[in-house]
């Protein structure tokens, strides 16, 4: 049996460990992207869902018009 070099063995496993360390300092770059766009994206919403309350509100408010509906008229005079 014939004994491989450690030298070699090693200088491979500091460059697959080195890959490793950059693939997961990327991930946790992306992740933390992401949780920023979700954070964001959250308070735009809660904003939203807020306005739209308050738009229903001043709808709800409002007070219905003096003219009546059309199927609510009496006819003419003529008919």
């Amino acid at each position: 049996m014939t004994k491989q070099p450690i030298e070699p063995q090693l200088n491979q496993a500091e460059q697959s460990i080195e890959e490793l360390q950059t693939k997961v300092a990327f991930q946790e770059h992306t992740i933390e992207l992401l949780n920023d766009a979700l954070t964001s994206q959250q308070h735009q919403l809660e904003k939203l869902q807020y306005q739209m309350k308050q738009v229903l509100q001043k709808v709800k408010a409002i007070e219905p018009s003096n003219i009546a509906k059309a199927s609510e008229e009496t006819p003419p005079p003529h008919y």
